[in-house]
Parts: C-alpha cells; structure tokens; sequence
C-alpha cells in the first residue's frame, strides 16, 4: 500500500507549474469565478480564514483581497512556494501539511474554504472532522467537490484496474449526506456547470439531478458544534 500522504506531496509538486499557470483563470473567469462572492455573502469581513488545500494560493488573495485574515495549508513544498509569491503583498500565511493529519487547536477559525481538495485526500470524513474542530460554533465552511462532468474525474480511473490512486471519486451528494450526518448544516449552494450543460434548462430539476451534470458543486455549511453544546447541556 502506498503512502498516500507522501504520493500526493509528490504528484502536487509534479503538477504545481502546470496548475498555476490556469489558477488566474480559473478564479478570475472560470469555474472558480463566482467562489468568493458566494462566500462574501456569508461570511462577514475580517473573519479569521483557513484556504485548506490552498495550492497556488490565488483563492487565498481573492480572499484578502476582501480583507479576511488568511492561512493557507498545502500538501506540497511547490505549491506553497508559489502560494506564497503570489501573496507577497499582503500579510496571509501559508504552511506545509496534510489536510488529513493537520491538528490545530479547536476554534482556530471563523470559517474554512476548501475548494476541489477533499477529493484528494485518503480520508474526507477525517479532514470534515477536522474541520468541524477547527471552526468555532457557528461558523462556517464552504466546500467545492468535483461534479460528475469534471475533467479531473480521470485521476482516480485507474483505480478500476487495481492501481492505486490518490483520488477519492465523491459525489456532491455523497459529500451532502457525510457533512449532515456529522454535524453541519447546509445553508447554501452554489451550482457550477460547463458551458453544454447550462443550455439544459434546470429550474424544474430536483437538486441530485442538478449536482448529476454538474462540473462543481460548491457547499455552505455552518458549524452546528454550538447546537450540540446546548443539547447537552440540557440533557447533563
């Protein structure tokens, strides 16, 4: 069995120039484009945020550039590096280490973004955990996952000839159904579809049809660690 952590580290840093050099892109024109406006709706200005799986960091500006207060953790060294040129003029942080195993201290943050890196981690329920330690009661995460017509989908294909892989294919509506069952609320959604598929009208659609010819399905959740407090409390 390999070391998923190690591989990831070496395939990220492998895939670092290639990624950067569409990072710009994709935030400023495409699928990522509307991330941060979504994410300004909820979460209040000045929040304390972690950009978990921040690879070139350019989320990371996009977000203090709207004056949050940013840490950004990578898997790997390149990623970082480059993570860090591009924030050079502003005053976010940036630190090596495995979404997976990554301790912070509880309450560390009002909110979490964590775009297209669950997907790539051995354990997503493990890092959802981490997440729900992470953020103080009542705060937030918002979370992209890969839909079914995303192109990356083929980095965990080979799986189906017994190779190993570093690429857990989850559904948006599997990743839905673990964040309730462990202690978040869904408090909004934001669809993202290629260009072929914003053709299909959709309005009458359920959701799971929607996510189903999605490129992306990005998640608001809240932190119902203060709800569990107060339960018991109750029952103490």
């Amino acid at each position: 069995m390999q070391n998923w952590s190690l591989e990831s580290e070496k395939q990220w840093n492998k895939r670092s120039a290639t990624w950067h050099a569409s990072s710009k892109t994709m935030w400023e024109e495409g699928s990522r484009k509307d991330i941060i406006p979504f994410f300004c709706k909820v979460v209040p200005a000045y929040s304390k945020v972690c950009d978990l799986g921040c690879g070139d960091g350019y989320g990371s500006l996009k977000l203090a550039e709207k004056g949050y207060e940013v840490t950004g953790y990578d898997v790997a060294d390149e990623m970082i590096h480059r993570a860090k040129e591009t924030n050079k003029q502003n005053h976010s942080q940036f630190i090596k280490g495995d979404i997976t195993i990554l301790q912070l201290p509880e309450n560390s943050y009002d909110a979490i973004l964590a775009i297209n890196s669950l997907e790539w981690t051995e354990d997503p329920l493990k890092v959802l955990m981490h997440m729900k330690h992470m953020v103080k009661p009542g705060g937030y995460a918002c979370v992209g996952i890969l839909g079914p017509t995303a192109g990356p989908r083929k980095s965990s294909f080979q799986r189906l000839y017994g190779d190993q892989v570093i690429c857990n294919t989850m559904m948006p509506w599997e990743f839905e159904a673990l964040a309730l069952e462990n202690g978040w609320e869904k408090i909004a959604e934001l669809p993202v579809f290629k260009k072929a598929a914003e053709q299909v009208p959709k309005g009458s659609l359920p959701v799971e049809l929607k996510q189903a010819i999605s490129f992306m399905w990005v998640f608001m959740l809240k932190n119902r660690k203060e709800e569990e407090l107060e339960n018991e409390q109750i029952f103490d």
